[in-house]
């Protein structure tokens, strides 16, 4: 069972859920959310960490898909996560916790295998500093950010403004490498229009996906991630026009457009919305 049929690399919500809890897995994989990434990292215990590991392994092998967040390189718990989780059947891929150097994503790929895709959580100021060798770091597949962690290691405020500046980071990191754009920390808030906006904000900067702890959210930040019906209908027009007259390209500002329009349309063929 896999939440989503849209590609991983175009995946908007990503839902985070304790894998010491393993009569939660299959309510989330039942959501609307793009991805789900059982967490037998902060979420769990240290006495329990077998345990879950064991649960989330198990309820992948029955024939589940799901990503899963492992424990950072220079934890206690990081051999064992790769160690169990190398060959295990479904695994979409693994979400490794404080990446902090391209070191910890390269040994985990290698231990893995170059097959399993890695998400690079990043969590901390020597994480941003190190975010260009960390997205061009054999086996990288996407960056995403622990805005929580970072945070509390910087005591930088929430702010839109405040956070600007670790995100767009990821962002330009990630186009370097040759990344699809970052996945963005979660916001907690029960309010949709909070959601709504700090997501769009995420977007405003770059950013293409967003994890997720309620799942009561996920129809909100799919909708601000995905293609504005307006943006869609403004791109056909002009793919429409660009392909009436030829092709032809009248001024400078023809082809960054035409680059826009494409991505656009692109996107919004791959999540369904044309």
């Amino acid at each position: 069972m896999s939440p989503s049929f849209i590609p991983s690399n175009i995946s908007r919500t990503w839902l985070l859920v304790n894998g010491a809890r393993p009569e939660t897995f299959d309510a989330a994989a039942a959501t609307r959310t793009d991805e789900i990434i059982l967490d037998i990292e902060d979420a769990v215990d240290p006495a329990k960490k077998s345990e879950a590991r064991s649960s989330v392994i198990s309820w992948l092998e029955s024939g589940n898909e799901a990503w899963v967040r492992i424990n950072d390189r220079p934890s206690p718990y990081w051999a064992d996560d790769v160690r169990e989780l190398a060959g295990c059947k479904n695994l979409k891929g693994v979400m490794l916790a404080k990446v902090e150097d391209a070191s910890h994503v390269v040994d985990t790929s290698l231990l893995l295998g170059a097959d399993v895709r890695i998400v690079a959580l990043i969590e901390s100021a020597l994480g941003i500093e190190e975010a260009r060798a960390i997205a061009c770091a054999q086996g990288t597949f996407r960056l995403a950010f622990g805005s929580g962690d970072y945070r509390k290691d910087t005591g930088t405020a929430a702010d839109d403004l405040a956070m600007a500046y670790p995100r767009s980071r990821l962002v330009v990191a990630s186009r370097i490498g040759n990344l699809p754009g970052p996945i963005d920390g979660p916001t907690i808030s029960p309010s949709n229009s909070i959601i709504r906006d700090k997501t769009e904000v995420a977007v405003a900067l770059g950013m293409t996906g967003k994890l997720v702890i309620d799942v009561d959210k996920i129809p909100v930040i799919n909708e601000a991630i995905s293609p504005t019906r307006s943006d869609i209908e403004w791109a056909q027009g002009f793919l429409a026009d660009f392909e009436s007259r030829g092709r032809v390209v009248r001024d400078g500002s023809d082809l960054p457009r035409l680059g826009r329009a494409e991505k656009i349309v692109k996107l919004a063929t791959a999540l369904g919305l044309v």
